[in-house]
């Protein structure tokens, strides 16, 4: 057969461009490894346990070969009636496996080979977790932990993962001649430099100029907080003000990213004096800050500063996620102190007190897991946020980490602006003894529940005696602190709940506005006993539930006064402006 010359021409073009295609990328990874090495680079401890875990996986699988061998043989009477389906196609019927969004795309379908593979790896993943989930031998706690680190085993070896196995990074590696891979190896290498992967365009955005826009004023801080006062959007407000606060494992923003995200703005605009509180990223200058810390020099401070400020008795008080748990503390001892009564409600974002079903966060809570916590950061005095970022990623490994990995890395794509992911990536540290306190004290241990088990500055606290009016929300799909685990709230205070379940999870339930007109939320006008009776016999609405919140909390709110401007205090206060919002705490980054 005569091969044209055009042919050997092009031939040759392709072997010269796949040549320098290599060379260029050998080139990027010989700079980068030269770099640091200079820059004297040290990998942390591995805190897994992955051996361990998987030593008491086999001891556990090996006390029951019987169910051992029939999951064996059910595996392969479906991975053959897969392979004849293959085979002959029409003739029989593959097995039913569930869709994963992961292989969306045309080409795993209309490609038989990739539609072969594709489903031999479904099948064989869902067999592999029916095991592991039905182990004997091995406590809640280690089959959580095994499950976990089986998914995420499974979920690093998808075939969608990897360049030759799937057929949208195949193609657009040949549409391009290999220009998506430099381009990806470029972005890999970026990312490995700065400590943490890159999710979005993060030019695109910048605090205070398109996220956290809401107009205020910083108008008190400390070591630990600067406190922002909103400017009024309304004619008159309610006497009663609104003091949130925000978790510092994140920046407050997620509470006022664009205006129309806003929870913060929007909550203005119904009419309330609302201040949130900023708080420090963790650096030296509070490494000795533990639990009591952030009540004594943060949410008393904060509520004090807010109430002498005005001039008024009480506040709302709002506490999301690891604050609101604290929060809950905080009212226990304002209770013993006799001090309650500065408080006039308070609502639960996402957050836990009894940590006995606290959800895959749990896994990460062993004695190997928290010695090298403290090895990372004994030397510091805080823990980087950029190991946190990590942690809460891999919860959501398919959306977080190994979406990322093909669109950044395999498929070279540019980043596309999303504040969500823009704030995601704004991770912060933490001091290490505040750390360690959370982690041993209320994960591992759980002694929130128990009376007197937590002490702050000499003084047991009871969640029993909290007898304040509270509002918990849980979100349906959260991996984070499970609606279950949020319930359990409703069964440690005294006084009046309201308990509300949001769809969606840890973030998207709690910011959900109501002109976006997504996702539902259910309500119970009894409280039952159990979570399930509430989940069985609640009522669905449409949209978001930040309408019944503020029918709950108005009525509590007080009479209506003429607006308040920021920094302008009652007389005595001590509320004068420092700077405009969001403030200097909040623009501090890691990384």
């Amino acid at each position: 057969m005569m091969v044209a010359a055009a042919d050997i021409e092009g031939l040759a073009d392709h072997v010269q461009r796949w040549t320098w295609l290599a060379g260029k990328m050998q080139q990027m990874m010989m700079e980068f490894m030269a770099k640091e090495a200079t820059d004297g680079v040290v990998l942390g401890p591995d805190p897994l346990g992955l051996v361990e875990t998987w030593s008491k996986m086999a001891t556990a699988a090996m006390t029951d070969p019987s169910r051992l061998a029939q999951l064996q043989a059910d595996y392969w009477r479906d991975a053959m009636t897969l392979w004849q389906a293959f085979a002959t196609p029409g003739e029989v019927q593959p097995p039913q496996l569930p869709a994963d969004k992961r292989f969306k795309g045309q080409a795993w379908s209309e490609m038989p080979a990739f539609d072969f593979l594709k489903s031999s790896y479904l099948l064989a993943s869902q067999y592999v977790l029916q095991l592991v989930g039905g182990l004997d031998g091995l406590d809640d706690k280690e089959r959580q932990k095994a499950l976990f680190y089986t998914r995420q085993f499974i979920d690093a070896l998808s075939p969608s993962n990897y360049l030759l196995t799937n057929p949208e990074v195949l193609k657009a590696t040949v549409e391009s001649k290999g220009e998506n891979l430099l381009k990806g190896t470029q972005h890999l290498l970026d990312d490995l430099q700065r400590g943490r992967m890159t999710m979005t365009d993060e030019k695109a955005f910048e605090v205070g100029r398109n996220v956290a826009v809401t107009p205020g004023k910083v108008v008190f801080e400390n070591r630990m907080f600067q406190l922002i006062q909103y400017a009024p959007s309304t004619a008159n407000v309610y006497e009663t003000p609104l003091l949130i606060f925000p978790p510092w494992i994140n920046k407050f923003y997620i509470l006022d990213l664009t205006p129309e995200k806003s929870f913060i703005r929007w909550a203005v605009a119904q009419g309330l004096t609302v201040f949130v509180v900023s708080w420090k990223n963790a650096d030296a200058s509070i490494a000795d800050a533990t639990t009591a810390t952030y009540i004594e020099e943060g949410f008393i401070v904060a509520i004090d500063a807010v109430l002498k400020g005005l001039g008024v008795k009480s506040t709302h008080v709002i506490g999301y996620c690891v604050a609101g748990t604290t929060l809950a503390m905080t009212l226990a001892l304002m209770a013993a102190r006799d001090t309650a009564d500065k408080v006039k409600t308070a609502t639960f974002f996402t957050a836990q007190v009894d940590f006995s079903e606290c959800g895959d966060l749990g896994v990460f809570v062993d004695e190997d897991h928290l010695k090298a916590v403290k090895e990372l950061s004994e030397s510091k005095g805080y823990l980087d946020g950029r190991y946190m970022a990590t942690t809460f990623n891999m919860l959501r490994a398919n959306d977080l980490i190994w979406n990322y990995v093909v669109n950044n890395y395999l498929l070279g794509k540019d980043y596309f602006p999303f504040d969500l992911l823009y704030w995601n990536s704004d991770s912060t540290n933490v001091p290490a003894k505040w750390h360690a306190e959370y982690l041993e004290g209320l994960y591992r241990d759980n002694r929130m529940i128990v009376p007197g088990g937590i002490v702050i500055d000499g003084t047991p606290i009871d969640l029993r005696t909290v007898k304040t009016p509270v509002y918990i929300q849980g979100g349906k799909e959260d991996h984070i602190a499970p609606a279950r685990s949020s319930w359990k709230l409703t069964r440690n205070f005294s006084g009046p709940v309201r308990f509300v379940l949001a769809g969606s999870g840890h973030i998207a339930g709690v910011v959900n506005p109501p002109d976006a007109n997504k996702y539902q939320h259910w309500t119970n006008d009894t409280l039952p006993e159990r979570f399930e009776d509430f989940a069985a016999t609640a009522t669905e609405h449409p949209g978001s539930w930040w309408p019944d919140w503020i029918k709950w909390l108005t009525p509590q709110s007080g009479k209506q006064i003429p607006a308040r401007t920021p920094g302008k205090s009652a007389k005595g206060g001590k509320l004068k402006v420092i700077e405009d919002a969001p403030g200097r705490y909040v623009r501090e980054r890691v990384g």
